[in-house]
C-alpha cells in the first residue's frame, strides 16, 4: 500500500474511526476509550496500535498507562495529501464555470 494511503486505510475501519474521533475530542486512556465502545480493551489496544503506526495518534506515558492524543504531524501529512485533490478539484471547477459563462455569452 502506498505510504499516503496508510492513514486513510487505518480510518477505513469504523471502530478505528470512532477511536480517532474520541481521541480527537480530548486525550484519553485505553480504559476511557473502551468505556465508549462495545469492543474489548484488547481490541481497542490493537486498533490504537494501527492508528499509532499510521501516525494518526501518539501515546504519552503517564504512570502505568498511556494517554492517547492526535498526532499533529501525521494528521498534517494526511491533510496535505488530501489538499492536493482539493486544489485540483477547485481549479477544474473554476475552468468549468468560466467555460459555462463564455458559452452563455
Amino acid at each position: 500500500m502506498a505510504k499516503d494511503n496508510v492513514q486513510l486505510a487505518a480510518l477505513g475501519d469504523p471502530t478505528r474511526r470512532r477511536i480517532f474521533e474520541l481521541v480527537g475530542a480530548r486525550p484519553r486512556t485505553v480504559v476511557e476509550i473502551t468505556r465508549e465502545l462495545t469492543v474489548s480493551q484488547s481490541a481497542v489496544s490493537q486498533h490504537l496500535k494501527v492508528l499509532r503506526e499510521s501516525r494518526l495518534v501518539r501515546a504519552e506515558p503517564k504512570g502505568a498507562s498511556n494517554i492517547y492524543h492526535i498526532d499533529p504531524a501525521g494528521l498534517g501529512q494526511m491533510r496535505a495529501w488530501l489538499d492536493r485533490f482539493w486544489s485540483s478539484t477547485l481549479a477544474a471547477y473554476k475552468v468549468a464555470v468560466e467555460k459555462s459563462v463564455e458559452d452563455q455569452q
